[in-house]
C-alpha cells in the first residue's frame, strides 16, 4: 500500500513560537487516520500545511508523491477535499442547489445530488433553505458536498463537534462509505471513541511533536495492565493478575458460581493520552 501523505522533519515557527516540531508520519491510500491533541498542539496548522494553504518553516511535505505546493495547481484541486464544521455554503440557496453548484465545479453528474443525500439522510429536505438548517444538518450537508467528487483524499477538522449522537452516526456512515470507495481519510478530533471506532491508525500530538502513533488496538494493548478485576455476585470487588499464579483463584470463583462480571481494564485512548501527555484532550 501506498502513501497519500509523507512528512519528514516538519517545523512550523510563528516569530519565536514553535507550532511544529519535527514532526514526522505517512498517511497510507485507503485507511483513516487519527490525528489527535489538545487544543493548541499544531492540528489545524498540519492540516492548512497539507491542503496548502500555509506555507511551512522546514522539513518535507509530499501529498500524492508530490511537494505539497503542487496542490494549488488546478489538476490537483479535485483530488482533496476539506471538511470542517464551519465550511462554507451559501445560506440562501437550498441544499439542493448548493450540491448542484457543486457539481458544475467539479463536471459532476447530477444525479449523484440524490445519491449523496441519501448516504447523509437529507433527500426529504433538499429543497430546504440552508440559512434553516441546525448546525448537525449543515455539517450532513458539507460531507455530502464532499462525496459528490468523491476525492482521493479528505481532510477532516472536528466534523462531528458538537453535534447530537444521531447527526453524529450520519456522519459516521457517509465516512464509512465514502472510505469504503476508496477515499483515504485524514481526520482530527478531540472524541476519543470516534477515533477509535473510525481510525485504522492514530498519532498523539503534543507541543508540536508526534509522541505516539499505532493502530488503536495496539495502543491499549501497549498500555494495558496485566490484570483483571472482577465483581462477584456479594458486590465484593477483587483484582487478579493474568499471571498462572491468580488462575486458580479465577477458577474457584467460577466453579462456585461465585462471579457477576469481569473486566480486563484495558485503557482507552483518552487515558492514553492523558498518560503520556499530562493533558486532558480539550
Amino acid at each position: 500500500m501506498g502513501n497519500m501523505v509523507e512528512i519528514e522533519n516538519l517545523a512550523k515557527t510563528f516569530g519565536n513560537e514553535h507550532a511544529l516540531t519535527n514532526v514526522n508520519f505517512d498517511v497510507k491510500k485507503g485507511e483513516i487516520f487519527g490525528f489527535l491533541g489538545p487544543s493548541g498542539a499544531g492540528k489545524t496548522t498540519t492540516i492548512k500545511i497539507l491542503t496548502g494553504q500555509m506555507s511551512y518553516t522546514s522539513g518535507s511535505v509530499q501529498v500524492f508523491g508530490e511537494d505539497v505546493i503542487q496542490l494549488k495547481k488546478s489538476k490537483n484541486r479535485k483530488r482533496f477535499g476539506v471538511l470542517t464544521d464551519n465550511s462554507g455554503l451559501y445560506d440562501k440557496l437550498s441544499i439542493e442547489d448548493n450540491l448542484l453548484f457543486y457539481c458544475d465545479l467539479y463536471d459532476v453528474p447530477t444525479n449523484k445530488v440524490d445519491e449523496v443525500l441519501d448516504v447523509v439522510q437529507l433527500r426529504e429536505e433538499k429543497k430546504k433553505r440552508v440559512a434553516k438548517l441546525s448546525k448537525g444538518m449543515r455539517q450532513r450537508v458539507t460531507l455530502a458536498r464532499a462525496l459528490l467528487h468523491e476525492p482521493a483524499l479528505l481532510f477532516l477538522d472536528e466534523p462531528t463537534s458538537a453535534l447530537d449522537p444521531v447527526n453524529t452516526q450520519y456522519i459516521y456512515k457517509g465516512l464509512r462509505e465514502l472510505n469504503e470507495r476508496g477515499t483515504t481519510i485524514f481526520l482530527t478530533t478531540h472524541d476519543m471513541e470516534e477515533a477509535d471506532y473510525l481510525c485504522d491508525r492514530i498519532a498523539f500530538l503534543h507541543d508540536g511533536e508526534i509522541k505516539l502513533l499505532d493502530t488503536p488496538d495496539a495502543l491499549k494493548k501497549q498500555f494495558a495492565k496485566d490484570e483483571i478485576e472482577i465483581e462477584l455476585k456479594d458486590g465484593q470487588h477483587v483484582t487478579l493478575s493474568k499471571s498462572k499464579k491468580d488462575a486458580q483463584t479465577l477458577y474457584n470463583y467460577m466453579e462456585n458460581e461465585e462471579i457477576e462480571t469481569i473486566h480486563s481494564n484495558e485503557p482507552t485512548i483518552g487515558d492514553i493520552f492523558v498518560y503520556v501527555t499530562g493533558r486532558e484532550l480539550i
